[in-house]
């Protein structure tokens, strides 16, 4: 009985392993209502922004580091203000490419922002 047990057992439990892990899948709508709602990007429309989003997943996904990815949003929006770069870096690896949070966590490692 109990071979029995183990031989049944481990494959299912390696199936619903397999089975139960999710996917990550982009949050058009998410990414949208987060950095339409927060002041400071104004894009022009959700296209806009979603092209915008999407840009900085291929950037992470090009192996950009984290310091380049912050200092071309600072220069896109003219701002000098790190926590609106952050966010929106941040927004979109979330929302729109989640599998590549991996790649941007490794690049973020050891940064600092500039003096405030």
């Amino acid at each position: 009985m109990r071979k029995l047990i183990s031989s049944v057992g481990l494959p299912a439990l390696l199936a619903a392993v397999m089975v139960g892990t999710p996917v990550a899948h982009a949050d058009n709508v998410g990414y949208l209502v987060n950095v339409t709602v927060r002041p400071g990007y104004n894009f022009a429309n959700a296209d806009q922004a979603l092209a915008y989003g999407y840009g900085v997943c291929d950037k992470i996904a090009a192996g950009k580091s984290y310091a380049q990815l912050v200092g071309d949003i600072k220069s896109d929006f003219n701002t000098s203000d790190e926590f609106q770069a952050s966010y929106l870096i941040s927004q979109s690896a979330q929302e729109l490419c989640p599998a590549q949070i991996w790649q941007l966590r490794n690049s973020a490692a050891g940064y600092v922002g500039a003096p405030g």
